[in-house]
């Protein structure tokens, strides 16, 4: 079960970390995947931290909803409200935005030509894997798993992963609350507090071990 890290500003940001020290660490826990989320930034402070991290970040990077940065990235994750949201705005089926996404074409601007991209979609119950398995993603995120603080998760599914892992065609990641040292048998974890606690600890032990230095 591979590591998925989830690098989520806000929470780097409460917890004074670093996007060099969060994809070092990443890069220690030997994760494959990155995924960039930000919520509250502008569009232009946005795009100047996915070039920071496209540069520090050689494996498989994902962008998090925001379509315009696509073509920084390797692929993008979108949730069920962003899917429902996109087909509004294109007048295009769930099939064909996810398509469409997967060549780069919603966005000519930001486009890369002959480009594939990566397409993820968060999944919470039977239902909605059993309608991604119609659909030409790479692959779902499943949860919650926990409770998280990054997101409001009503839907805790707990061990109920498990057997929803099973209905799913496509790759399996698990999201919600996931530490790091959880064994699920899915094809991935994503992980991002935990990363985050597991530096502020050590961290905090750094400082410790300095103080106590100084007082000898």
């Amino acid at each position: 079960m591979a590591i998925y890290a989830l690098l989520d500003f806000d929470t780097l940001k409460k917890n004074d970390i670093s996007i060099e020290e969060f994809i070092k660490t990443a890069k220690g826990l030997k994760a494959k995947i990155l995924q960039y989320r930000d919520k509250n930034s502008s569009f232009e402070e946005k795009l100047k931290r996915i070039k920071k991290v496209r540069k520090l970040w050689k494996k498989t990077l994902i962008i998090n909803d925001e379509i315009e940065l696509l073509s920084f990235a390797d692929g993008i994750h979108i949730g069920q409200e962003d899917l429902e949201n996109l087909c509004k705005k294109y007048n295009l089926t769930k099939f064909e935005i996810i398509k469409n996404l997967k060549n780069g074409n919603l966005n000519p601007q930001f486009s890369t030509l002959n480009s594939q991209f990566i397409v993820g979609l968060s999944t919470h119950n039977k239902e909605e894997i059993l309608e991604a398995n119609k659909l030409p993603l790479d692959y779902i995120g499943l949860g919650a798993y926990r409770p998280t603080t990054t997101k409001n998760t009503n839907n805790i599914l707990g061990k109920k992963v498990i057997d929803l892992i099973k209905y799913s065609y496509h790759p399996v990641a698990i999201i919600g609350g996931i530490k790091i040292y959880d064994k699920i048998p899915a094809n991935f974890k994503v992980v991002g507090s935990d990363i985050c606690k597991l530096m502020y600890s050590r961290l905090r032990k750094k400082e410790i071990f300095k103080k106590k230095l100084k007082n000898l």
